[in-house]
């Protein structure tokens, strides 16, 4: 065989020794593409998160634009992490599954917003991009509404965020806050819950699930709050502006040394 270029040459190499067995070639790696491999190549280090990037890639037939976010934004080690009472509240292959679809913390920095954005607002914004925000919550996820209207007892309530996952066959309702999190917003969740169940939900769904989205949490008051709750709720943070990687930061200067700079230039 001939006429590879030495860059053909070098991924081959590379992909050689990333996965040296056979049989796993052969068995899974064949079912991506060639450019998807690239991805996985040029973009992760260690073997286990390749590794969790191949099975996702195929479970998922993520595309390799997909691919290359979900790297980007390192899911490997958001994936699963939220605060949960999944295991005490669902059957154990259902907690299991639901887990696996919460991250934290949850990366909006696609939608151009400050930090210090109101609820309302950041609802309007991933409403306005809801592409990119059924990306970050991951497959699976169909959208309902923005401020679902409830009647309880003649008085109004509205959901933030309503979604049902196909997989799984559940309403998810998404509460944001846009402070740190307290214990009575678990209460809050738990009234939804109870009218989407008499109002909303068939003897087909699933238990409903909530996730709380809030700028920031404390870990103890999460556990204490979701320990004795009825209802499977998730708590994660969220961020309107994705942090740079350490290696980056340490490459920029600091704001002493821009502001040294534009007094020389001032000078």
């Amino acid at each position: 065989m001939k006429g590879f270029s030495s860059r053909n040459l070098k991924y081959m190499r590379s992909f050689a020794e990333a996965w040296p067995h056979e049989e796993f070639v052969q068995e899974v790696l064949a079912q991506l593409p060639w450019y998807h491999h690239l991805a996985l190549l040029d973009k992760v280090k260690t073997p286990e998160a390749k590794h969790w990037y191949l099975q996702m890639a195929i479970t998922h037939n993520w595309s390799r634009n997909v691919l290359v976010h979900h790297i980007e934004t390192r899911l490997h080690l958001r994936s699963g992490q939220a605060i949960s009472n999944f295991e005490k509240c669902l059957p154990p292959a259902l907690a299991d599954q639901a887990q696996a679809l919460l991250k934290d913390p949850y990366f909006f920095d696609f939608l151009g917003i400050g930090e210090e954005a109101q609820e309302r607002s950041i609802e309007e914004a991933l409403v306005t991009q809801l592409t990119q925000f059924i990306l970050e919550l991951g497959t699976g996820f169909a959208y309902v509404g923005r401020q679902v209207h409830l009647e309880v007892g003649g008085e109004d309530f509205y959901l933030d965020l309503l979604f049902y996952h196909l997989k799984i066959h559940c309403y998810v309702v998404i509460e944001l806050k846009a402070g740190t999190f307290k214990p009575e917003h678990a209460g809050k969740l738990n009234f939804y819950f109870s009218a989407i169940d008499a109002q909303m939900a068939t003897e087909a769904d699933g238990p409903s699930i909530g996730l709380l989205l809030c700028k920031c949490r404390n870990k103890l008051i999460v556990e204490y709050s979701l320990r004795d709750t009825a209802k499977p709720i998730g708590v994660a943070e969220y961020s309107l502006v994705q942090s740079l990687p350490q290696e980056l930061k340490s490459s920029l200067p600091s704001v002493d040394d821009l502001e040294r700079a534009l007094s020389t230039f001032g000078a």
